[in-house]
């Protein structure tokens, strides 16, 4: 059994939780971080970084790691079935950071991790199963299992970085509310035999949305929209849809990963209790349709920061600033999950129908381009009315 007393404790050390941490010793702020998985997760998932989470990586002093190991993605060509209809352009945006990164979810948490570890080489502790949080008045208590041994550690507070089934924000007894959509999708990794470069491409097809994106290596990730949840996934179904909606023969280049999902939208009641505050999927969760949910955990973490800064310098003021924190990031939650779910309305059954293309048609080659193209990249988060 060991006892050590802390600022802060992270649960959760995936890329939001780890950039927490860095965050967090950046400002001098004593914090471990506790994450269950021995190694990190080499099945890529999120790959799009946007404009806002650059920025504020820019103020971390870590985006040009970023930079050397991502692809920028400046814009976007759009297909009514497999007719061009328009391009959007990132270029639009605000500089400097005027286009999406492409950069795989497990290079993200290996970048992030080598920068906590040369802040603090003891901040990350791997294969820590964490089992218990309690609170009091003054501090936080949590008990966790690393190599069959109960440890226990004390911090005067705690941030939930753990996903969606957050261990820590069940232990808040914080509940968790939203529901499923019935839209689901498989997506793999290829190599790219396309034309696009280094643009992405939606296809709004009448069996179905195809969303297809650049990675660096050469390789293409595939996103399909399919009429239902497909338990295995296979190379031969995605090759098939892909090969119907956009006439591109997958068939005959190597795959790297394959996922099928559903779509959910949940979002905690708060994101805080006393002591216990929570970021990232352990606050809420949107359509990965448009790549925005990493990134709004990013801007979690950021205003968690500031919040607890605040804190140290007047804490007195602890319940507000607390308050303001879960009712801001709540409110751009609830302004994410809007824009994701405008995204996946883009490949349901009204792509069917010509006015709908027309109206497409307009917005993607008018000066609406533009709204378009900053909606896209996550600006005007808690100021815009959409």
């Amino acid at each position: 059994m060991s006892n050590s007393e802390l600022d802060i404790v992270i649960v959760g050390g995936g890329p939001v939780g780890l950039y927490l941490a860095g965050r967090l010793l950046q400002s001098g702020f004593h914090c471990k971080v506790l994450e269950k998985r021995s190694t990190i997760d080499h099945h890529s998932k999120s790959l799009g970084i946007h404009p806002v989470s650059l920025d504020i990586f820019d103020k971390a002093g870590i985006s040009k790691s970023f930079l050397e190991h991502g692809l920028k993605i400046k814009s976007g060509v759009a297909f009514w079935n497999r007719e061009e209809i328009g391009e959007v352009s990132f270029e639009y945006c605000p500089p400097p950071h005027n286009y999406i990164l492409a950069i795989p979810q497990w290079k993200t948490e290996e970048i992030l991790e080598e920068w906590i570890r040369s802040l603090n080489e003891e901040c990350l502790i791997r294969g820590a199963d964490v089992k218990q949080v309690n609170q009091d008045r003054y501090r936080v208590e949590v008990d966790y299992l690393k190599n069959g041994e109960t440890n226990k550690i004390t911090a005067s507070y705690v941030i939930g970085c753990d996903g969606i089934q957050s261990h820590t924000r069940k232990s808040a007894q914080i509940p968790f509310e939203g529901s499923s959509y019935p839209d689901t999708y498989i997506m793999g990794d290829f190599d790219d035999n396309t034309d696009f470069g280094e643009k992405a491409a939606v296809y709004l097809h009448k069996g179905g949305l195809v969303e297809s994106f650049p990675l660096p290596n050469g390789h293409r990730r595939w996103v399909v929209k399919t009429d239902r949840y497909i338990e295995t996934s296979n190379p031969d179904l995605i090759t098939e849809l892909v090969f119907k909606r956009t006439g591109f023969h997958l068939s005959e280049t190597d795959h790297y990963m394959l996922s099928s999902f559903g779509v959910q939208h949940l979002l905690a009641k708060s994101f805080h209790k006393n002591r216990i505050l929570l970021a990232g999927d352990a606050a809420h969760v949107v359509s990965p349709i448009g790549g925005q949910g990493m990134n709004l955990g990013w801007l979690d973490a950021e205003e968690c920061l500031n919040t607890l800064m605040k804190i140290k310098k007047q804490p007195v003021k602890k319940e507000f600033f607390l308050n303001q924190y879960s009712d801001t990031q709540r409110k751009i939650a609830k302004q994410v999950a809007k824009r994701a779910e405008m995204n996946m309305h883009l490949g349901r059954a009204e792509t069917k129908n010509l006015s709908y293309k027309t109206g497409m048609n307009l917005i993607i080659n008018s000066p609406f381009n533009r709204l378009l193209a900053n909606l896209f990249t996550m600006r005007g988060l808690g100021r815009w009315p959409i």
